[in-house]
Parts: C-alpha cells; sequence; structure tokens
C-alpha cells in the first residue's frame, strides 16, 4: 500500500519482526493501528512465517495506508529489525513485539516528549501481564526509577542499571533514525536478547534521552516467547552462549567507548552480570553433560578474565570469586 504521509512528515516507523506469531497477532495490529499519533508508519517484516501470520498482515495492510509488509526467507529477529531499518522513513523508529499490547497514546506520548526536548531517544514503563495468573506488574517499580529530566544516553543507562531491574529492551522506547543510520547500530544477526549491546551502544552515542514512568506497555510472559521457554540439556548449553557473547561485546563497547564517554561503575559490573547469568544455569542444569560443556565453554572463551576484570562492587565480587570456587570444584567433579 502506498503511504498517504510524506516521508518527510513520518515521525515515527514501527518496525515488527513477524515469525508465526500466532493468535495474540491480531490483538497486537488492533492496539497498533489504534495508536492515537497521527503519523505513524508500520513496517511488518515477516520473517519466513508459516501459520498464516503472513495473511494476516496483508488483512491490515489493504485496510490502512500508512501499513507495509515485506517478506524475506526466515533469519531471526536482528535481520528482520535491520530490514526494517534500510526502508524506514521515519524520524524516529521503535520495535514492538507483535505478541504484546500497546497502550493508545504510547507512541504518541513519546514522541511528544521528543519534540518537547529534541531527544535521541524517549522511553517508558511497562508491565508483564503472566498469562494464566493474569497477575500485572510493572517491569520497573517506581521506587526504583520515577520520570526523569533530559539527561545524556550515558547518564541515562547508568541511572537505569543502577536500579537492578532495568531491561535492555527497544520496545519500550523511540529512537532518533538518524543517528542509528550516522552510527551504524544494526542488530547482531543470531544473537538471542541482542537488544543489550544495541541499546547499550545506542545510548553511548546519545545525547538526549529522557524517561517517563507512565506505563504504555504491556509485555505479555507466556511458554512461547523465546525468551521464556525452559531449555536444558544442549539446547541449555547452545542459548548460554548467546549470553557469554552478550559479556564479551559488552566488554568490549566499553574498551571502545572508554575515550570518547565516561564509563560509569555500572556498565563494567553489567558485563560481569550478564556472565554470572551463565554461572547459575550451570547450577541449575540437571544434565552433567550439558554442565560440563557450559563449564567449558566458560573457561575457553575467556570469560573468566572478561568477569574478573569488569567486577565492580563488594557484593558483586563476593558473588564472584564464589561462583568461580563453584565453578572450579564443579569442574573436577565432572572431569
Amino acid at each position: 500500500m502506498t503511504l498517504t504521509t510524506p516521508s518527510e512528515n513520518i515521525k515515527l516507523s514501527a518496525i515488527i519482526p513477524m515469525y508465526n506469531a500466532g493468535a495474540m497477532f491480531r490483538n497486537f495490529m488492533d492496539s497498533l493501528v489504534a495508536q492515537t499519533l497521527d503519523s505513524l508508519e508500520i513496517i511488518i517484516v515477516n520473517d519466513g512465517s508459516t501459520d498464516g501470520s503472513e495473511q494476516v498482515a496483508q488483512e491490515y495492510a489493504e485496510k490502512h495506508s500508512h501499513i507495509r509488509v515485506i517478506t524475506q526467507e526466515n533469519g531471526g529477529v536482528s535481520r528482520a529489525r535491520n530490514a526494517g531499518l534500510d526502508i524506514a522513513r521515519g524520524k524516529y523508529v521503535t520495535f514492538p513485539d507483535a505478541d504484546d499490547i500497546l497502550y493508545p497514546d504510547m507512541y504518541k506520548t513519546l514522541i511528544e516528549m521528543c519534540e518537547q526536548d529534541d531527544l535521541d531517544a524517549a522511553q517508558c514503563n511497562g508491565e508483564r501481564y503472566f498469562v494464566g495468573s493474569e497477575k500485572v506488574k510493572p517491569l520497573i517499580p517506581e521506587d526504583r526509577l520515577t520520570s526523569t529530566s533530559v539527561l545524556d544516553g550515558p547518564l541515562w543507562l547508568k541511572t537505569a542499571l543502577a536500579t537492578n531491574r532495568y531491561l535492555h529492551v527497544v520496545w519500550l522506547g523511540v529512537y532518533r533514525l538518524e543517528l542509528i543510520k550516522k552510527q551504524g547500530l544494526y542488530f547482531e544477526p543470531d544473537l538471542h536478547h541482542q537488544d543489550i549491546p544495541w541499546t547499550t551502544e545506542f545510548m553511548f552515542n546519545a545525547r538526549r534521552v529522557r524517561y517517563t514512568q507512565t506505563i504504555l506497555y504491556r509485555y505479555y510472559i507466556h511458554g512461547q516467547s523465546i525468551s521464556n521457554q525452559k531449555r536444558t540439556g544442549m539446547k541449555n548449553v547452545e542459548y548460554q552462549r548467546h549470553y557469554l557473547k552478550i559479556a564479551r561485546m559488552l566488554d568490549e563497547l566499553n574498551e571502545r567507548y572508554k575515550d570518547k564517554i565516561k564509563i560509569y561503575a555500572e556498565f563494567p559490573r553489567q558485563v560481569t552480570r550478564e556472565a554470572l547469568t551463565v554461572c547459575h544455569s550451570v547450577r541449575r542444569e540437571p544434565d552433567p553433560a550439558a554442565q560440563k560443556a557450559m563449564i567449558a565453554d566458560i573457561y575457553t572463551s575467556g570469560t573468566r578474565k572478561i568477569m574478573l576484570r569488569n567486577a565492580r562492587g563488594p557484593k558483586q565480587w563476593w558473588q564472584l570469586l564464589l561462583w568461580l570456587k563453584r565453578l572450579h570444584n564443579l569442574r573436577k567433579k565432572l572431569a
């Protein structure tokens, strides 16, 4: 479909990777087309869906001139987002998930924040909705973080990480496309939780960022999402390798930007925190062979040195030294 809004007037491009979105996709799309922002471009990237999601997306595109659908072979969320970035025409971009729900004023609120303060990014709060129990909890409790004034990107990231409740997710914010293009900030292919290094590097380059504590996004917790699937055995080994890579990428980002921005203590601490998630997974893993493989990955990847180099504060140092002792003993036991 042809967009009715000239490209120079498009305020926001919403890029949606779609792979077998399932029964919740219509609810998501209804919340997206109900957005009160009057200059929104919607780009649905069909990532090789086989469940009929593409037909549903085409239905919406036929009814709404500001929606377009592109199709590619299945290549994962990162490649789908990158494909959307290549054709996006909005001043800002965002990346909602196709199985969540947006509050009607979400994008109007965030874009108005951007226009008022010439922001590179605006972020809001969201809520977890637990499918089954129907419980709802804020993603970031207000006693941890309230609405901020305009901050530079590194200071905003430092402030958010200090809460210990911040999620490195792209779907809670809008981001200036010009900055993304200028810095070549594309998503890492074939990496789960690629939002973590992406949001980190974006904030390292952002001049002006603001956060509102208003809850404008509902994140559904269910067994179908990649991040909430329970894995054991070699599937778990493969999955934890993504966290090891993320820790390495964050470490490299801190090194690359150390002469450009202030590297707050929260940045290296986050490196060790991400790597420690693999240690926790080792303890929970019921398969000894998988435990052995994960420990071997930690040793051979150099992650032990990375954690030691980046640990900050007595609490994290205590956790790290305890885990290194546990890993050493478990490695000898499984040998």
